[in-house]
């Protein structure tokens, strides 16, 4: 492969553009990206790397930036920067490597970042409750195609735990020939070329189906938007999914932060709660490591002891 004559800090906006347009990542995901990024940015201008190439980064560079993480200040605690906080910083990090392998750019392999290995306790799963659930899902006015569409949206968020940028890249041929059946597996490719199939509901694939009878055009895309342009794809994007699920989650008076990812979170939650084998949740949300999908089980362990204490404090027996 042939050595790059850019420095990493000029890679970064490229490396932005292909989490947006390639990768299809949320606007969240690339603001947050962008700032951790700077903070390697400014640890390389500290250390008179500014010039550093792709191929220059060691592994000791990252083992010095690591302990410059270890020792910063958070300036809005004044203290350390925690460890979950320093993870966020090196995954960004490995991200951006992953990009550079993605684009044959001679770089450190991405296994030379190790993660803080308690870094996961500090981390905090935000998910919705199936009567919040509900809430949400039936906040659409499905007698317009535009509450009809996000209804299916939203359902289909739920019914299978995807990605929102896996959600963005359905197709309408992968529902052909839908309309006499109860449930629908498709294979996709999800994150990181992990091939997986996702598995929709008879509830969702009914409202899947509504949705689609309304539709009278040719786009290939799933889920559109309806602001007519010509000699352009017409498929929603994945900020304007954020702000479907957003705008819903206001109407339904379910928690503000509420977004396609919490959908998901509730899914695997909802599944864990009610039995699933995790190896089995593993296979839905499209997770490599096992590791990834344990953080559901604190979650779950919490709801179950907060039940336990409810319904079985033993208040009711005689002493």
């Amino acid at each position: 492969m042939p050595i790059s004559q850019k420095t990493i800090i000029e890679y970064i906006p490229d490396f932005l553009d292909y989490c947006e347009v390639e990768k299809g990542l949320s606007d969240n995901t690339q603001r947050n990206y962008k700032i951790y990024l700077n903070k390697f940015i400014f640890w390389l201008e500290e250390k008179n790397k500014k010039d550093l190439k792709p191929n220059q980064l060691t592994p000791q560079d990252i083992w010095d930036y690591r302990l410059f993480l270890s020792r910063s200040i958070d300036p809005k605690t004044g203290n350390s920067l925690k460890k979950i906080s320093q993870n966020y910083y090196l995954i960004a990090l490995r991200a951006l490597l992953s990009y550079f392998t993605e684009r044959d750019i001679v770089s450190v392999p991405t296994d030379k970042v190790k993660l803080p290995k308690d870094a996961q306790k500090g981390k905090t799963v935000k998910f919705l409750n199936l009567e919040q659930i509900e809430k949400l899902l039936l906040s659409s006015n499905t007698k317009t195609i535009i509450g009809l569409r996000d209804r299916a949206i939203l359902e289909a968020f739920f019914s299978t735990g995807l990605r929102i940028a896996e959600l963005v890249a359905l197709n309408r041929e992968q529902f052909v020939n839908i309309k006499d059946k109860k449930d629908l597996e498709i294979g996709i490719v999800g994150k990181g070329d992990n091939p997986r199939t996702i598995y929709f509901s008879e509830r969702a694939l009914s409202w899947v189906k509504k949705y689609l009878e309304t539709r009278q055009d040719k786009e290939k895309a799933l889920f559109i938007h309806y602001r007519a342009r010509k000699d352009t794809e017409n498929r929603l994007t994945p900020r304007s999914i954020e702000r479907i699920v957003k705008k819903y989650a206001i109407l339904a008076g379910v928690p503000i932060f509420t977004t396609p990812h919490t959908i998901r979170h509730s899914y695997a939650t909802d599944l864990l709660s009610q039995g699933v084998d995790l190896r089995a949740i593993q296979e839905f949300l499209g997770h490599k490591n096992i590791v990834t999908t344990q953080i559901y089980t604190h979650v779950t362990s919490k709801r179950l002891r907060d039940i336990h204490r409810k319904f079985h404090s033993g208040k009711n027996l005689k002493e």
